[in-house]
């Protein structure tokens, strides 16, 4: 009996909303990333995009354990000299509150050409609202 490899035709792609109100930032990210990597599904295969599709809503009430909210730091280098610039997650959470979950997505998937295609299948907004009614988005509950 042969392995069932999917062709292109054979993954169906969904498109799912999550609402990141009162949920921990690295276990929502686990959960997200899974979906995207499309590990919930019976034919995963780890070199092809099975995923689907994420919408989180939500992201300024995501919740961060412990001291994390000042002692957390997100590092970005500018690409000159001295150019390495840092912010603390509560002054990100503040400015960014998009950033925070998509970093913290990213750095669960795979490191190559196939994460970052998967990385563009996330869709993070700020308030209740999002503009993807007309792809009927199925709600997750975590």
């Amino acid at each position: 009996m042969k392995t069932f490899i999917p062709g292109a035709d054979d993954i169906e792609k969904k498109w799912y909303v999550v609402d990141a109100k009162g949920k921990v930032l690295g276990r929502l990210a686990t959960k997200i990333s899974k979906i995207l990597m499309g590990k919930h599904k019976s034919y995963y295969v780890p070199f092809m995009d099975c995923g689907d599709y994420v919408i989180v809503i939500n992201a300024e009430k995501v919740e961060l354990t412990g001291k994390k909210l000042d002692q957390k730091v997100y590092r970005r280098h500018t690409g000159y000299l001295g150019g390495l610039k840092e912010t603390t997650a509560r002054k990100m959470m503040e400015k960014y509150p998009e950033r925070i979950i998509t970093n913290a997505v990213k750095g669960m998937l795979p490191k190559n050409k196939l994460g970052r295609k998967m990385l563009k299948k996330l869709r993070v907004y700020k308030g209740e609202q999002h503009k993807h009614a007309a792809q009927k988005p199925i709600e997750l509950k975590f």
